[in-house]
């Protein structure tokens, strides 16, 4: 059998006035395409002909720009028209791509597919649990899931459920399955629907016993994506099978138990104002003390340059003195990296640091310092240390999540020794998790602002948890599609 491997994906902010180009985007095709999945080679995949068409994934940003999606969009379908005769498609999308121009992008791309493929080719598409899931998008696709962890740890896991569903499918010959659809009027942010505590833990325990049931094919909640402002953006349950009436129940069961624990979700780790989670950290023991500086975090859709939190923690004499020494991780900024460069490690330098992209919560601050280091890195370029005191403010190049102790120990750096470790990232990823002695995620302000209510969304469909916490329960029976 043949199956194609095709998609875009990247989670975009409508908040964030960046604009994803093609630049941000790492495109493969052929065997580098292949590559990016090992378990292509699984026994389960034996006697499959993995067909590489054009696969696009870019850290998450703002919308894409209209001309680069339209190019992908036009090299998929071309390349589906040449490809040959195609069995399946594995369709491995994000769920929260925005497009400039557009509404659902994702459900435009997966009718395109759908088109070139024409009703004969199963099409089974995976996809983060921060998609999500409009009535067209499902309709486009035959087999569709997400993640059941977050943060992903499970996200190739995910990839490869998915694709193992689709040759199994094929082997089977029973076809299209049937899918129980429905949305869940809650918009939550991720940082709030955690699996590591509940209830999204039990949530998400009972979607793997649901998929392990006679009859089911496969089952997923989706959380949505808070950080756009389209009707399609709120939670979404989808259960698979041949049982008709089994995978309305097992998703309508899982639409109630999302919808009466909507006011139970609470923040991964204590929250508070930057100012208060620093000093509970200068006050603290616990050493290395990690603050996720949660309204730029370049990994949900932020801009990656708010220089909001380097301007106030350049206000705080512990810091500033040396008294105690902190790390700031990061922000993009060429011109200032540009400037380090020029100035050489061991000298003095002042920049006018970030603030250039999304300049809402606060413009360039003013840098001085001694370059710390400067380093080549594949994902954020060029990479400056300043250090001001005893603070230690990364510059990037292009935009970079830090995730991992090596992205700190590359730069001279070492967090474990480092009394107050800022971050832009929501909840830590497994590295950095594991790091933290303590643990705070401070409410500051950017693109993927922890609190919904003040970014002003208008496009969203009302009534909507919390928009509306009010609101009459709604009707969750699921539809079969």
């Amino acid at each position: 059998m043949r199956i194609g491997i095709a998609g875009v994906a990247i989670e975009s902010s409508t908040f964030s006035p960046h604009r994803a180009g093609l630049a941000d985007f790492d495109v493969r095709r052929g065997d580098e395409l292949l590559a990016r999945y090992d378990f292509l080679s699984s026994g389960w995949a034996a006697g499959v002909e993995w067909v590489p068409l054009v696969h696009a994934r870019s850290l998450p940003g703002g919308a894409v720009v209209g001309e680069v999606y339209e190019g992908f969009a036009a090299e998929i379908v071309e390349r589906i028209g040449s490809a040959g005769p195609l069995d399946g498609l594995f369709f491995d999308i994000h769920g929260a791509m925005s497009v400039v121009g557009r509404v659902d992008a994702e459900a435009d791309l997966a009718a395109r597919v759908r088109a070139a493929l024409g009703d004969g080719v199963l099409v089974s598409t995976s996809m983060d649990l921060h998609g999500n899931v409009s009535r067209e998008l499902g309709e486009s696709v035959d087999l569709i899931t997400c993640y059941r962890m977050a943060p992903h740890e499970d996200a190739m896991e995910s990839r490869e459920r998915t694709a193992r569903n689709l040759v199994e499918r094929l082997r089977s010959g029973l076809g299209k399955p049937k899918k129980a659809w429905v949305q869940v009027p809650v918009l939550l942010p991720g940082e709030k629907t955690s699996t590591r505590i509940e209830p999204a833990a039990s949530i998400y325990r009972r979607v793997a016993e649901i998929a392990d049931e006679p009859g089911v094919l496969d089952a997923a909640v989706w959380v949505g994506y808070a950080w756009a402002d389209e009707p399609r953006c709120q939670a979404a349950v989808v259960v698979m099978g041949d049982d008709e009436q089994l995978i309305a129940d097992r998703a309508y069961e899982l639409a109630r138990a999302y919808w009466d624990a909507r006011a139970d979700f609470e923040f991964v780790a204590p929250t508070g104002t930057l100012h208060a989670c620093v000093a509970a950290g200068l006050n603290s023991t616990a050493r290395p003390f990690l603050i996720s500086d949660s309204g730029d975090n370049p990994t949900a859709g932020g801009a990656g340059d708010v220089s909001w939190t380097l301007r106030e923690l350049l206000t705080i004499d512990e810091l500033t003195t040396g008294r105690a020494t902190a790390i700031h991780a990061s922000i993009t900024d060429p011109d200032a990296v540009a400037a380090c460069v020029a100035a050489g490690v061991g000298n003095p330098v002042s920049v006018a640091a970030g603030g250039k992209v999304d300049s809402g919560p606060a413009g360039p601050v003013e840098l001085t310092g001694t370059v710390f280091s400067l380093s080549d890195d594949p994902v954020g370029g060029t990479v400056a240390v300043v250090q001001a005191g005893g603070l230690h403010a990364i510059l990037t190049t292009r935009r970079k999540p830090y995730h991992h102790l090596a992205d700190f120990t590359l730069l001279g750096l070492d967090p474990a020794k480092t009394d107050l470790v800022i971050v832009k990232i929501g909840y830590l990823e497994p590295e950095l998790y594991d790091l933290a002695a303590d643990w705070l995620l401070a409410l500051t302000p950017g693109g993927v602002d922890q609190d919904l209510l003040r970014l002003g969304h208008h496009n969203i469909i009302r009534p909507l948890f919390p928009f509306d916490p009010q609101m009459p329960d709604p009707d969750l029976t699921p539809e079969l599609i």
